[in-house]
């Protein structure tokens, strides 16, 4: 089997190793999946993972910081980015979190990637989490 067709895992050094039997990114061909992020600090070896802060705005940059850093670690940018889901735990939160999506993105030279928005549950206290699927090359 070719280089091209393995399928490698993706986890940069600013990551912990996932609780369960999944990779953070996985990279298949031409393509690089990045499982769910959340917004949790670069990972501190021997402590558990610790959430950027209590609002939206704090979670919200440090998730896409971390896909951001699975991305690079798998040769890609936002750029390549062809979907991006957000996952999030309030409908309340959709306008400030298109705010906060917006000011990030505004620096895109490409058309942005197409975005899906669902609302779901998720541990307590995390209020965000995005996935996001990149064509390399």
């Amino acid at each position: 089997m070719s280089d091209r067709l393995q399928k490698t895992a993706i986890t940069p050094a600013t990551h912990t190793t996932p609780p369960a039997r999944f990779s953070h990114g996985v990279k298949k061909g031409g393509l690089l999946q990045v499982a769910g992020q959340v917004g949790f600090l670069p990972a501190t070896p021997g402590e558990a993972p610790t959430p950027a802060g209590p609002t939206l705005r704090e979670q919200t940059l440090q998730t896409l910081a971390n896909v951001r850093a699975i991305l690079e670690e798998g040769g890609a940018s936002w750029e390549d980015a062809m979907m991006i889901r957000v996952y999030l735990t309030d409908t309340a939160h959709f306008a400030e979190f298109n705010e906060i999506y917006n000011d990030y993105f505004a620096a895109l030279e490409q058309a942005p990637a197409a975005r899906t928005t669902v609302y779901v549950g998720l541990p307590a206290g995390l209020l965000v989490e995005i996935d996001a699927l990149a064509v390399l090359g």
